[in-house]
């Protein structure tokens, strides 16, 4: 609805644009209006892109008032370049300086001032899908405890735990239902839209006759583990059995997924790589100016691939060339004395990662996919990290799920937590997903989240 309700208003705000820079001139407004239609549908598609691309429209997004204005800001910024681009590539397309720059500010208020109202709407707790949830023991209270803020409820309101008699309860007293009243009663009194099943231990433990009622009523069951999927955008590994993971749906890897897949990468890898090769040589000169002649500026470096299959990656060297002289992995930390000043400059811009391109073009790797890591880190977390290995089933990405929710992992905890979002992603790709996670790599880039 926020997209759709944006897209008319940036829409409009081109019309806008045209009344008041054409005032006393109505056969300039209307010469200008013939084709004003397909034209402010581009203005504000281009500009709702530069907005996704600032993260706009994530579900979880957790910043102040102040800061969504201020991405929004850069969005309309980013957009604007894209326009100007636009308009050069396609002059048919262009509405004139004047209109333009008006439309810009126009857009701009028109959207503020519906987010303000929005934000405020996604506030009521009538508009609310009301959840209720059957169980309150440890499971139950570890999502009351992860899923406390109020950007992580969003789109929900929790009614209340409803506690099964075999089970210890773990959730505050003041969130319990009475058990005394049936699970039926309690959707029936509390207006439930959703029961998450979040039982401990199932066998014989589920009220099967109410759960299958409430399912012929229009009431949706959910398993807790998949609730916790949908509404994080991630996999709670203490809730993940592998029954789930079999059952629960995904993992696309038909031919048509892989061939898309594929195309999508060289296609991505060719618009970017065209897009940067003046920074990549700039970085090239910049390691050569530092380190001298003689030095290598590309760094390759062996990492997991699909299935497991090692392959070498490449980078522009960011480290001194003694980096590891003692041949032992080491996950870079934050304000690594390893690293040379040229190379803290394009680790945090991610400059660094250019070359990988290559590995993209290649095969090796994918454009959007899990992270390859060293194969050293990999043996480790794979004996310690339960599912670790279930990352593999995919190429590795250039960016990734992980990357745009998670900062830079340095540890074993990073690394689980890390996890949750690429089995998310595993699980739950397909092109829109890819194209979505590229376009907001843009906010990972401009504001060097996670780099180290």
């Amino acid at each position: 609805m926020l997209a759709v309700i944006e897209l008319l208003l940036l829409s409009v705000s081109l019309y806008v644009a045209a009344r008041l820079r054409y005032p006393g001139a109505p056969e300039d407004l209307a010469r200008f209006t013939r084709s004003l239609v397909l034209r402010s549908l581009v203005f504000a598609a281009v500009l709702m892109l530069g907005l996704a691309a600032l993260g706009q429209y994530q579900l979880n997004m957790r910043t102040s008032w102040f800061g969504l204005l201020a991405r929004q800001a850069v969005g309309f910024c980013f957009g604007a370049v894209m326009l100007v681009v636009l308009y050069y590539v396609f002059p048919q397309a262009y509405v004139g300086r004047g209109v333009f720059g008006i439309g810009l500010a126009v857009g701009f208020a028109l959207v503020t001032g519906f987010r303000l109202v929005f934000q405020h709407l996604t506030e009521v707790e009538g508009l609310k899908r009301r959840i209720l949830i059957l169980g309150a023991g440890q499971r139950a209270a570890e999502v009351h405890s992860r899923m406390r803020r109020r950007s992580d409820r969003r789109g929900f309101i929790v009614v209340g735990f409803l506690p099964r008699a075999s089970e210890e309860v773990c959730v505050p007293a003041e969130h319990l239902l009475d058990p005394q009243h049936t699970l039926l009663q309690w959707v029936n009194e509390r207006q439930v839209d959703e029961v998450v099943v979040g039982v401990e231990d199932r066998r014989g433990n589920l009220p099967m006759t109410d759960l299958l009622e409430l399912r012929q009523i229009g009431v949706e069951v959910t398993d807790l583990t998949t609730f916790v999927e949908r509404e994080a955008g991630r996999v709670q590994l203490s809730f993940t059995d592998p029954s789930w993971l079999v059952f629960s749906g995904g993992f696309d890897s038909t031919p048509l997924r892989r061939f898309s897949k594929r195309c999508f990468d060289l296609f991505a890898a060719v618009v970017v790589l065209l897009l940067t090769w003046p920074f990549m040589l700039l970085t090239a000169l910049a390691i050569r100016m530092e380190s001298g002649r003689g030095q290598p500026i590309l760094y390759r470096q062996e990492r997991v691939g699909a299935r497991g299959k090692t392959f070498w990656l490449t980078k522009f060297r960011s480290m001194a060339t003694d980096a590891e002289r003692d041949g032992v992995a080491r996950w870079a930390s934050k304000n690594d004395d390893r690293v040379t000043r040229v190379g803290r400059f394009i680790r945090k811009t991610r400059l660094d990662e250019l070359p990988q391109l290559w590995n993209v073009v290649k095969g090796d790797m994918s454009f959007i996919g899990p992270r390859p890591e060293r194969p050293q880190f990999v043996a480790d977390l794979s004996r310690k990290i339960r599912y670790y290995e279930v990352r593999h089933c995919l190429k590795p990405g250039l960016a990734g799920w992980a990357q745009l929710r998670y900062p830079y992992g340095a540890s074993d905890e990073d690394a689980a937590e890390k996890l949750k979002y690429d089995l998310y992603y595993v699980k739950n790709h397909n092109l829109l997903f890819d194209l979505l996670i590229l376009i907001q790599t843009v906010e990972v880039v401009l504001f060097g989240r996670g780099a180290r």
